[in-house]
C-alpha cells in the first residue's frame, strides 16, 4: 500500500460521534429513573419494536465503520505499512475486547463470595483501563487529530513528553491491577460460583469484534467498493439466514467460531465503511450533493427493507433481528446525511461545541459513569425520588450526560483521556 494524500476530514463524523455518545450516556442513566415513557427505553426481548435506547448502540457501530477508512488511510498517508496497519487493528481490537470482557462480568459479580465489594472492583478495573490505555504524552507523537479514531481525535495542545520508563511503569501497574482483579473475581450463575467468562462480551467487546472483522476486510479490499459492498451484503444475508433457521446445521460451531451477533454487529459497522467510501469518492469529485442524495436513498431503502423483513422475528435489539439491523442502519445513514449538510456544507459544527469532548474523548466519556456510579454506591449517596421520576428525571439524565462530557473535556485538557 503506497502512501496516499491525506484523506478527506469530515466534521460531521465527529459531531455524529459526539451526539451518539451524549445519547448513550443519557439512555444508560435512564435505568436510574422511574415512570418514564416506554419509547425512551430498551424494548424487551420478547417484544416486537424498539425505543430510542435501541437505536444508540447500532448508531455507534455505524460511526465506527464511518471512522475506520479515514483512520487507516491517515496512517497509510504517513507511511504505515500493510503489516503495521494490521498490528494497529489487532491492538485496538484487543483493547476493546479486554475492557468488554471485564465489564460484562460485572453483571454476575457475587459480593458475598468475593474479596472486594462490587463497586470497589468496578472502580479498580476502570482505573486499570486508564493506566494501560491512557493517552501518555510522547515526544514522537504530535498533537494533531487522528481522523476518525474510535476514541476520538487527540487534544489540540502539545504537552511535554513522558519518559518511556514512567509510561511502561504505569502501564505495568495497570496490567497488574487488571490481573489481580481477574484473580480475585467471583461470579454467580444460579447456585454456582464461577470465574470470569465472555458471556456476551459487553458493548465494548462487541465493538471490538466488529471493528476487527471490518477493519481487516477493509485492509484486504484495498478500498475496493465492490468488495466492501459485497461484504456488507454478506453480513446482512448471514443475519437473515441465522434468524430464518437456515444455519441450524452450524449450531455446533457457535461456541467456537461465529460472527458477533449473528453478523448484526459487523453489518452495522460495514454499512458505515461503505458509506464513508461512497461519500469520500463523490465529495472528492466536488459532488457532495450527489453523495448525500445517494446515501439518503440507501438509508431510505434500508428502512423499507427492515419493515419488509419484520415478519422474520420482528424488530428486536436484544435478539439482533434483521429488521432492527436494517432500520437502525437507515436511521443512522439519514442522520449522517443531515449532519453532513449542517457541519460540512453549512459549516455549523460550532452548534455542537458544548458536547465536542464526546467526539474527541469518546471512550473516556463512556467509562466515566462507571467511576461515578461506583463512588456513589460506596458512599451511599442517592438523589431524592422526585429527581428520578418522570419528566424531571429525564431532565436530570440529560444534565448528567452533559456534565459527564464537560468533565471529560476538562480531563482532556489535562491529557487524561484514553487513546487506543
Amino acid at each position: 500500500m503506497q502512501p496516499t494524500p491525506q484523506p478527506l476530514r469530515l466534521a460531521s463524523i465527529d459531531v455524529l460521534r459526539a451526539i451518539t455518545m451524549f445519547l448513550m450516556i443519557f439512555v444508560n442513566d435512564l435505568g436510574t429513573l422511574k415512570d418514564i415513557p416506554v419509547w425512551l427505553e430498551h424494548t424487551k426481548a420478547e417484544e416486537d419494536g424498539m425505543g430510542l435506547a435501541d437505536t444508540i448502540f447500532p448508531a455507534f457501530l455505524f460511526i465506527v465503520g464511518l471512522s475506520l477508512p479515514f483512520a487507516l488511510m491517515a496512517r497509510q498517508a504517513k507511511g504505515a505499512s500493510h503489516q503495521q496497519l494490521f498490528i494497529y487493528i489487532l491492538t485496538r481490537s484487543l483493547a476493546l475486547l479486554v475492557m468488554g470482557f471485564f465489564q460484562v462480568n460485572l453483571e454476575n459479580y457475587h459480593n458475598a463470595a468475593s474479596l472486594l465489594p462490587k463497586p470497589v472492583w468496578q472502580l479498580l478495573i476502570t482505573i486499570g483501563f486508564f493506566l494501560v490505555w491512557l493517552d501518555y504524552p510522547s515526544a514522537k507523537r504530535k498533537a494533531n487529530a487522528n481522523p476518525g479514531a474510535v476514541s476520538g481525535s487527540a487534544p489540540p495542545v502539545n504537552q511535554s513528553s513522558l519518559p518511556a520508563s514512567y509510561k511502561l511503569l504505569l502501564q505495568g501497574l495497570g496490567i497488574a491491577l487488571l490481573i489481580a482483579m481477574a484473580v480475585i473475581y467471583k461470579g454467580r450463575e444460579g447456585d454456582s460460583i464461577t470465574w470470569m467468562r465472555p458471556r456476551w462480551w459487553g458493548i465494548l467487546g462487541l465493538i471490538g469484534w466488529a471493528y476487527l472483522l471490518c477493519a481487516t476486510l477493509f485492509l484486504l479490499s484495498r478500498k475496493n467498493l465492490f468488495f466492501l459492498s459485497a461484504a456488507w451484503l454478506f453480513f446482512l444475508l448471514f443475519n437473515i439466514a441465522a434468524h430464518a433457521g437456515w444455519l441450524t446445521s452450524l449450531d455446533g460451531m457457535k461456541q467456537y467460531v461465529w460472527i458477533a451477533g449473528d453478523a448484526s454487529m459487523p453489518a452495522l459497522t460495514m454499512s458505515g465503511v461503505v458509506s464513508a467510501i461512497i461519500y469520500q469518492r463523490t465529495a472528492a469529485a466536488n459532488k457532495q450533493i450527489a453523495a448525500m442524495v445517494m446515501l439518503a436513498i440507501i438509508g431510505a431503502l434500508m428502512i423499507v427493507g427492515g419493515f419488509c423483513v419484520r415478519p422474520l422475528e420482528g424488530i428486536s435489539k436484544i435478539r439482533a433481528t434483521p429488521a432492527w439491523v436494517m432500520i437502525c442502519t437507515g436511521i443512522s445513514l439519514l442522520f449522517f446525511v443531515l449532519l453532513i449538510y449542517i457541519a460540512d456544507i453549512q459549516k455549523k459544527k460550532d452548534w455542537f461545541a458544548i458536547i465536542k469532548p464526546a467526539g474527541t474523548s469518546t471512550l473516556t466519556c463512556y467509562l466515566l459513569p462507571y467511576v461515578h456510579y461506583a463512588i456513589y454506591t460506596l458512599i451511599g449517596v442517592s438523589l431524592p425520588l422526585f429527581l428520578r421520576t418522570g419528566g424531571i428525571g429525564i431532565v436530570k439524565s440529560l444534565v448528567y450526560s452533559l456534565l459527564i462530557i464537560l468533565i471529560a473535556g476538562v480531563l482532556e485538557k489535562w491529557r487524561i483521556r484514553l487513546r487506543l
